[in-house]
């Protein structure tokens, strides 16, 4: 098995970057809690297609996660991680400690708006989009990179990244990827291993039901009506319903209907105490 660079400083992770920039080099970073699974190392081959270098950070941030949330159950598996790493042939992992990413006398958040505050996740996680941008507007500055890959999965935070990116001017680019799906649906994501294996069997509902929602829509039924009926379909399979609404593509703005725009459909629900989200187009 081939062996891949890990970086555990800024000034490491910079020192290699500024060579790689040098001999021409293009560079990839790919933004990760770890618990790697196909669809991350999906981004990785995405960041292969543009740069030729990709970098990995593996850091579960704990200004993301709320008191109650799963902060120090979130799994942890670096040397599972870094097998599949080296498999897809990323160049390096950043693996930085908690004091490395917030040192003493950390005092700085970024503040947001837009895409950050339109009243989904954020109305139940108030906290969450701005850990989340304050640790990516610390990785793209750090790392230099050319270039970031997020999937859509997380679909409102690869928006609020997004115009984090270009409202700072912070000289990245965000790459977006098409969530990736187990056979059955569901979209892939680190949680899914908390599932039982009767929740396990339920979760793809939530795709099923968001596939027929966007097919009544684009056949102009009521739009209310439509994403209504597929709300009560999901809370009485036994899901905990959070949200599931139809939003404009980019603001996530509130749509009426299909002349506001492009539509997407969003959806957060609980199976037991794992929380699934997933989106699609319509």
């Amino acid at each position: 098995m081939s062996d891949i660079a890990i970086f555990e400083t800024v000034a490491a992770m910079r020192e290699a970057v500024a060579g790689w920039h040098a001999a021409g080099d293009k560079v990839a970073l790919v933004p990760t809690m770890g618990a790697l699974h196909e669809g991350h190392i999906a981004l990785v081959r995405e960041g292969q297609r543009h740069a030729k270098r990709v970098i990995v950070s593996i850091f579960v941030n704990p200004t993301q996660f709320a008191p109650h949330e799963d902060f120090k159950k979130y799994p942890r598996t670096f040397e599972g991680d870094r097998a599949q790493l080296i498999a897809a042939g990323a160049d390096a992992i950043y693996f930085p400690a908690v004091e490395e990413m917030y040192p003493p006398g950390f005092a700085s958040r970024v503040l947001l708006l837009g895409p950050a505050a339109v009243g989904l996740d954020d109305r139940f996680r108030p906290t969450h989009f701005e850990g989340v941008a304050t640790v990516c507007c610390k990785l793209f500055t750090q790392s230099r990179a050319d270039l970031a890959v997020f999937g859509e999965k997380d679909y409102q935070q690869l928006k609020v990244v997004t115009r984090m990116a270009a409202d700072l001017d912070l000289g990245i680019r965000i790459v977006p990827l098409e969530t990736f799906r187990e056979p059955d649906g569901l979209a892939m994501s680190s949680r899914n291993r908390y599932l039982s294996a009767e929740d396990r069997a339920l979760a793809p509902l939530l795709h099923e039901v968001m596939q027929a929602v966007a097919v009544r829509i684009r056949n102009r039924e009521d739009l209310f009506r439509a994403v209504g009926e597929a709300q009560g379909q999901i809370i009485s399979a036994g899901f905990e319903l959070d949200y599931l609404e139809a939003r404009h593509a980019d603001t996530l703005a509130l749509v009426t209907s299909l002349a506001d725009g492009p539509i997407r459909l969003l959806v957060a629900a609980r199976l037991g105490g794992t929380r699934l989200i997933d989106n699609i187009g319509v």
